[in-house]
């Protein structure tokens, strides 16, 4: 009866009308058919193995534990359970943070947790203490590669070990050997940056996840069949793929309670404050006289943006200078902030190039906060300007052959064009930045380039040595998309551009960023800077050595060694019109000051490393960063924190599972960013009911062929 309704009715022509058929083709849809038949057989006995283990694997009723699949398909245990918490105090224009990272082994094998996380771009890590049970081991700074072997041993011995490694300066390893099944293990780092002042607003960045970058060039290698900790492998242009690359899964992939963050902020700012504000989570607030603590008003955070808290001075108390000292190990160390007030009410004329990333890691809400972001930009222009838009992804387009004239038509053409951008494809950053920079502008004019991006590329330093060598007469400023964007591409992008920077959280907070944005851009700039601190030898221990060019509304950062106690600093400068700056700053006032040497530390690492773009640091400027590492307890590329538990703890006989821990999809992007592990799919179970469809169909075939003939 199902045939019957399945299947057309039989040819009903008589006998002698039928096209008669030769016994070979008979034979051979008799072979065919049966052929089929057993292969069918085999694939159903291949397939429900797979399909009993997969359906009678107990799993939580949310469904939302986050489990790999071995190589013939079984369930092998979930993923270990991370929960953070971040403790930040903001001591004046430094903020000293403890982040914990508790690690929870729910499989019933040990467990090496390798766990890739991101950092302030400016972060100086500097601590780690490794909490195992009622165990606290306190770690150290070493080498990098003494560091490994110390863990690796470890390891390989059965001991409890944690190692923390650095990959970009916004960009880290975590590492715990031999995770004991059904226990934690946590992992407490302490690290400082200098809080971010712009325009009257302080701003203090905790990033949480990361957006996958893309790894421009060819393979280097063949990828590798062996575990792999990231998605990506090696090419000719980014050789450490495999390590900036964690596994991208969406929130439902993991358990309830992972990738959870708490998060408290103690702000003692040293003067009153009037607002604390968050573009990215709902606060509460607690004052106790002049410090305010903050903290989420969602007790648990997912680990989906960054956390970006924000704090204004009462009118009339924001700082016009400001000095701090500490002495450590019998030298002194200063940092100092001067905020030149530079608001004349002058307008410059200008060449507006603007550069938007239209690859697929924008796509979904970071390409609507772009085209919105290059909307406000447009909006900017006066006739006097001249601009030009420049789209990239797998390719790079410009809309005019040349800048042209912000005329009504042009802009309306623009504006059309802007509405219409899509994101898809590559991020091949470099044509972009060729076209943009490559050009000498139009004499009179100042040349600005606005470079409207995530940032989620993996070949930082390639680019930066592009914009150092190709920037000419343009200013570069960077505009941060999403709410993960890669926060070190934009601070240093618009460093060697001698620009500035901002960052966009979401559509509903974002025309304040960008009025304080482009209204630096029109506004005068102070140019010709010159920082004289007392003493012969100012310049050997300054950093930055060089300031960059100065815009409305910010300040200049100078940390200095050994300056003295008293005396003046002089900043010097050239207005627009011609006419000098100057202002001193009595540093006689200088107030006490926590990590001062760090920070110093940090920029002295940074400044040794600015020399090396290529890649090829030299054995001299490896061992002089190395040594100031380890004498101010402080990572680098060259060193790492590593803590061992001297006590073996996992028995020999006994397998240590390696897994990486995967980060979050950032809120906003689209599925089509996700990164699994190659084992996280039913790949069998899927190729296995796809061979066996088509088998049952090629089967049909025949034997409706065969009804018809």
């Amino acid at each position: 009866m199902l045939l019957s309704v399945l299947l057309p009715a039989p040819d009903v022509r008589p006998a002698s009308a039928a096209r008669p058929l030769s016994r070979r083709p008979r034979r051979s849809l008799r072979w065919v058919e049966g052929v089929s038949v057993w292969l069918v057989m085999l694939l159903l006995l291949f397939v429900h193995p797979l399909y009993a283990e997969a359906a009678d694997e107990p799993r939580p009723e949310t469904g939302a534990s986050f489990h790999f699949l071995s190589a013939d398909g079984r369930w092998q245990a979930p993923a270990m359970v991370l929960t953070t918490d971040y403790r930040v105090t903001v001591t004046g224009l430094v903020a000293q943070t403890r982040l914990r990272q508790e690690f929870a082994n729910t499989g019933r094998e040990w467990r090496e947790g390798v766990f890739v996380f991101p950092l302030p771009a400016d972060a100086s890590v500097h601590g780690l203490t490794m909490v195992a049970g009622e165990r606290r081991i306190v770690g150290e700074i070493q080498p990098r590669e003494m560091a490994q072997r110390a863990y690796e041993a470890a390891r390989d011995h059965g001991q409890q070990a944690a190692r923390v490694d650095q990959q970009r300066p916004n960009l880290f390893t975590t590492r715990l050997a031999n995770i004991p099944p059904g226990e934690s293990v946590t992992v407490e780092l302490q690290y400082q940056q200098l809080v971010r002042y712009q325009s009257g607003e302080f701003e203090l960045r905790l990033p949480t996840t990361l957006t996958p970058r893309y790894m421009p060039g060819r393979p280097a290698s063949n990828p590798s069949r062996q575990w792999q900790e990231g998605w990506a492998v090696a090419t000719t242009e980014v050789a450490d793929a495999e390590r900036i690359s964690p596994f991208t899964v969406a929130t439902a992939d993991v358990a309830d309670a992972s990738h959870r963050a708490r998060v408290a902020v103690t702000v003692n700012a040293g003067l009153p404050v009037a607002r604390v504000t968050s573009p990215s989570h709902a606060l509460t607030t607690t004052w106790n006289g002049s410090a305010v603590t903050v903290t989420p008003t969602e007790e648990l955070v997912t680990m989906d943006r960054d956390f970006v808290l924000r704090w204004q001075p009462v009118r009339g108390a924001e700082p016009a200078a400001a000095v701090f000292r500490e002495t450590w190990q019998g030298e002194e160390y200063l940092l100092a902030m001067l905020v030149p007030g530079l608001d004349n009410g002058q307008w410059l004329a200008r060449e507006l190039v603007f550069v938007i990333d239209t690859s697929g890691s924008m796509a979904g809400e970071s390409i609507r906060q772009a085209r919105a972001a290059l909307l406000e930009g447009l909006a900017t222009l006066t006739p006097d300007d001249r601009f030009n838009v420049i789209r990239f992804d797998s390719e790079t387009r410009s809309l005019f052959i040349d800048s042209v004239a912000a005329s009504a038509n042009n802009l309306a053409r623009a504006r059309r064009y802007v509405m219409a951008l899509e994101a898809d494809g590559g991020t091949e950053m470099a044509p972009a930045l060729d076209a943009a920079l490559g050009s000498e502008g139009t004499p009179g004019l100042v040349r600005q380039v606005v470079f409207i991006t995530d940032g989620a590329v993996g070949n930082e330093a390639a680019l930066f040595a592009r914009i150092r060598n190709q920037l000419g007469n343009s200013r570069l400023f960077t505009v941060g998309i999403g709410s993960a964007p890669n926060m070190h591409f934009m601070r240093e992008a618009a460093r060697y551009g001698r620009g500035t920077y901002t960052a966009i959280s979401d559509l509903a907070t974002l025309a304040e960023p960008l009025a304080g944005l482009f209204g630096k851009m029109k506004a005068p700039v102070l140019t010709d800077l010159q920082v004289q601190w007392p003493g012969a030898d100012s310049g050997e221990a300054v950093f930055p050595r060089r300031p960059g060019d100065l815009f409305a509304g910010e300040p200049l950062l100078q940390l200095a060694k050994d300056k003295g106690a008293s005396g003046e600093l002089i900043v010097s400068g050239r207005l627009p019109d011609g006419s000098q700056w100057q202002q001193p700053l009595d540093l006689d006032q200088a107030a006490p000051g926590s990590g001062l040497h760090r920070l110093w530390a940090r920029h002295k690492v940074d400044s040794l490393q600015d020399q090396n773009f290529d890649g090829q640091v030299s054995d001299a400027v490896r061992r002089e960063i190395t040594g100031i590492a380890v004498r101010h307890q402080l990572m680098t590329p060259y060193t790492s924190l590593v803590a061992v538990d001297k006590s073996p703890a996992r028995p020999l006989e006994e397998d240590l599972v390696a897994e990486s821990v995967p980060t979050l999809l950032p809120a906003g992007s689209t599925t089509g960013m996700l990164r699994y592990p190659a084992t996280a799919t039913a790949a069998p179970l899927l190729i296995g009911l796809g061979l066996t469809g088509l088998m049952f169909a090629l089967a049909a075939t025949m034997l409706r062929r065969r009804v018809f003939q």
